[in-house]
C-alpha cells in the first residue's frame, strides 16, 4: 500500500526564503526527513510529503514554521534545534528561564532536560543518566556556570575518572596535566563554550575553577563549590562513594553517567549502577534519566541509540531462552 501524500504550498512565494528554507543540496529538507520519518518532495514552493498522517502534519508545520524564519540563511543546527522545541511545543511545554552563561538562550529542550536543571537548580545532589548526546554533561556545566555567575558557589570543581574507552592509549608523553587533560577534554570545550577562552584561562589562574582526575579528590572536602563527576559508569563503588563524601558546607553536586557504555574491566561493578540502587530512597538526592527522544544532536543519534537498545534487548531475550 503507497503512504499517503500531503500536499501544500509555501506562500507568499519567495525564492530567497525557498533556498534559505532547504539549504546548500536541500540539506536542511533531508534533516527534516529524518527527523519526522517522512519523505518530502518539492517543486518551487510546492511540497508533497508522504508518511504517517501525524507525521506529515509535523513536518508541514515544521516548514511553514521554518519557511517564517529564511529571512536569513537557516544552518543544519537550527533546523535540528527547532524540531526539539517544536516537539515541546506539541506537548505544550515552556522553557524555564535560561541559564547565565556567554549563550543566552541556553536552557532545555526536552521535558527531561528541563526537569534536569530544575533538579541541579533545588538539589544539593543530582544524579543525570542516560545515552550520549543528551546534555547530561554539558547542561550540568552550564548550571555550574549560572551558580557562579549568580555568586550561588565560590568555585567549580570538574571530574571524571582517568578510564580509557576500550582502548589503550599507551604511555602518554607530557607532565602529569598533559597526561590527563585528553579524559577533561570535554569539560574544558564545554566551559570554553559557554564562558569564553579568556575568562576560564584567568578564573583557572585564580584556582575558581578546577578540572582534575577523580584520584586527586581522595581527602579533599569541598565547602561552597559546585562539583561535577562525569562519565560515573567508570567508578567503582569505593571511587563513588569517596566522591560523594567530598561534599561540604554550600556545596552542590552533579553526577553523570550512561549505564551503557561502562569502561570498566571485565568482572568490575560500576559505581554508578551501585549508587543508584543504594541511594535510590535517600532523601535530598534527585535522579533524571534520560532517553533516546532526549538526544540533540543529529537525528540518527537517537536512532543509533535505539537500534542498540533494541539488540540488547534482543541479546538478554536469547541468553535467556539458553538458559531455560
Amino acid at each position: 500500500m503507497k503512504p499517503r501524500a500531503l500536499e501544500f504550498s509555501l506562500t507568499p512565494t519567495d525564492n530567497q526564503r525557498l533556498a534559505n528554507l532547504c539549504g546548500a543540496l536541500d540539506e536542511n529538507i533531508r534533516q527534516i526527513e529524518a527527523a519526522f520519518d517522512v519523505a518530502i518532495a518539492r517543486r518551487g514552493e510546492h511540497f508533497t510529503l508522504r508518511g504517517e498522517p501525524p507525521q506529515m502534519q509535523r513536518a508541514a508545520q515544521a516548514l511553514r514554521r521554518f519557511y517564517e524564519q529564511a529571512s536569513e540563511p537557516l544552518d543544519v543546527g537550527r533546523i535540528q534545534l527547532g524540531v526539539i522545541e517544536q516537539n515541546n511545543l506539541d506537548q505544550g511545554l515552556q522553557a524555564p528561564t535560561a541559564l547565565l552563561t556567554r549563550k543566552g538562550d541556553l536552557h532545555g529542550r526536552t521535558p527531561r532536560q528541563i526537569d534536569y536543571i530544575r533538579n541541579i537548580q533545588n538539589h544539593d545532589i543530582t544524579f543525570g543518566i542516560g545515552p550520549a548526546g543528551t546534555g547530561k554533561t554539558y547542561l550540568a556545566v552550564a548550571c555550574a556556570v549560572d551558580a557562579f555567575e549568580r555568586q550561588q558557589v565560590e568555585r567549580i570543581v570538574l571530574t571524571r575518572p582517568a578510564v580509557e574507552a576500550g582502548e589503550r592509549l599507551g604511555f602518554l608523553p607530557g607532565d602529569l596535566s598533559q597526561k590527563v587533560d585528553p579524559y577533561l577534554r570535554p569539560l574544558y570545550d564545554a566551559l570554553y563554550e559557554l564562558m569564553g577562552f579568556d575568562r576560564v584561562a584567568k578564573l583557572f589562574e585564580r584556582q575558581c575553577i578546577e578540572v582534575a582526575p577523580l584520584a586527586f579528590m581522595r581527602g579533599r572536602t569541598l565547602n561552597n563549590s559546585f562539583i561535577i563527576l562525569d562519565e560515573a559508569q567508570n567508578t567503582t563503588p569505593e571511587q563513588m562513594k569517596m566522591f560523594l563524601t567530598r561534599i561540604g558546607i554550600g556545596a552542590r553536586a552533579v553526577v553523570t553517567g550512561d549505564l551503557t557504555q561502562v569502561d570498566l574491566p571485565r568482572g568490575h561493578k560500576s559505581g554508578l549502577l551501585d549508587a543508584v540502587k543504594k541511594l535510590g530512597d535517600v532523601r535530598g538526592i534527585a535522579y533524571t534519566q534520560f532517553l533516546k527522544e532526549d538526544v540533540v544532536r543529529h537525528p540518527l543519534v537517537a536512532r543509533i541509540v535505539e537500534a542498540y537498545e533494541k539488540a540488547s534487548l534482543h541479546e538478554e531475550a536469547d541468553k535467556g531462552s539458553e538458559r531455560t
